[in-house]
């Protein structure tokens, strides 16, 4: 009686933990489907390859280690802006509307944009209750994201759709330093990274199918294999014999044939990129109002003065005139 007492003890405790394992799957799910999480493009691979900076030593934004192509960026900005203001920071990334890239599966679609926008300590992006209506209808659809946690500074944008962002308007408050004591007024660095279209190379080191694929040995191409997804298997047979093989997926195309003599570093296929990434360098002045009030005061007295000589010289021509009639 005992061990038939244990048993079933034991058997309770069993079914008790499983019931609890199914219940947490289903709960997994049901949120998965109730709340679904959205997909993570490139922002997050840049986050995930460079956590504490998106800009290197050297001055580089992280993109341009997955997106080698350079593509023109710009950035405008208030030359000076004053204290607890908001302002906006545009940014633009063109490119040809016209062109369109290689999807993952091999398919060609528009391009989506995205940037990485590195402001000073203290600025950020400005609440909503801080943004005038007229400034509200730039920004939407936009989404601003923090590069990490506790640098509201460095803000991320995308993948947005670049048929309809090809300017992104990133709404900002300034600091005010009578409030903050670690914001002092004077010139301040801002540094900007966008890029449009895919990558070439995941953050793994992974070649991408957005890429130009070259031979990796000089011989004859002996066979091409379609590997039924769309890529393709190439056997490239050198002179003493030894196969070599070069995989590629599905999208680029392929501009040799079987039998063909290749060189090391031959192209095997068309370059399907048509993206890029550039980066700008720019800067702004956290402005005194005091400073601005004291230049209008000296405006005003340059002015003043300068009234007041010309009547004088007036008046001493009056004078002279005065003289040589009598």
């Amino acid at each position: 009686m005992k061990n038939h007492s244990f048993l079933k003890t034991v058997t309770d405790k069993i079914n008790k933990i499983i019931l609890v394992a199914i219940a947490s799957v289903c709960l997994l799910l049901v949120s998965d489907i109730v709340l679904p999480q959205s997909a993570q493009a490139y922002p997050f691979w840049a986050q995930e390859t460079a956590h504490l900076t998106p800009r290197e030593a050297t001055g580089r934004i992280v993109c341009a280690n997955c997106h080698l192509a350079s593509k023109p960026s710009e950035v405008e900005i208030p030359q000076a802006v004053l204290p607890d203001t908001v302002f906006e920071a545009v940014v633009k990334i063109p490119y040809d509307h016209s062109a369109q890239q290689v999807q993952v599966d091999g398919s060609k679609g528009p391009l989506n944009v995205g940037a990485v926008l590195m402001l000073p300590d203290g600025f950020q992006i400005a609440p909503q209750d801080r943004i005038p209506e007229e400034m509200k209808e730039k920004i939407e659809g936009v989404f601003y994201q923090s590069y990490r946690e506790g640098k509201d500074n460095w803000v991320i944008v995308g993948p947005v759709p670049g048929d309809s962002y090809e300017e992104i308007v990133f709404q900002v408050l300034s600091p005010d330093p009578a409030t903050n004591p670690n914001v002092h007024y004077g010139k301040y660095s801002v540094h900007l990274g966008a890029n449009r279209g895919r990558g070439q190379v995941y953050p793994t080191g992974q070649l991408s199918n957005n890429n130009l694929f070259k031979s990796s040995a000089t011989g004859v191409i002996t066979e091409i294999t379609e590997d039924g997804a769309g890529g393709y298997t190439l056997t490239i047979t050198d002179a003493e014999g030894v196969a070599n093989t070069v995989a590629i997926p599905v999208g680029p195309e392929l501009i040799v044939a079987q039998g063909q003599q290749v060189q090391a570093g031959e192209a095997l296929t068309n370059n399907p990129n048509v993206g890029g990434f550039g980066q700008k360098d720019t800067e702004v002045v956290l402005q005194n109002p005091a400073r601005i009030a004291w230049l209008l005061v000296f405006i005003a007295g340059i002015m003043i003065s300068q009234v007041f000589l010309v009547l004088k010289k007036k008046q001493l021509e009056k004078v002279q005139e005065a003289g040589l009639y009598y």
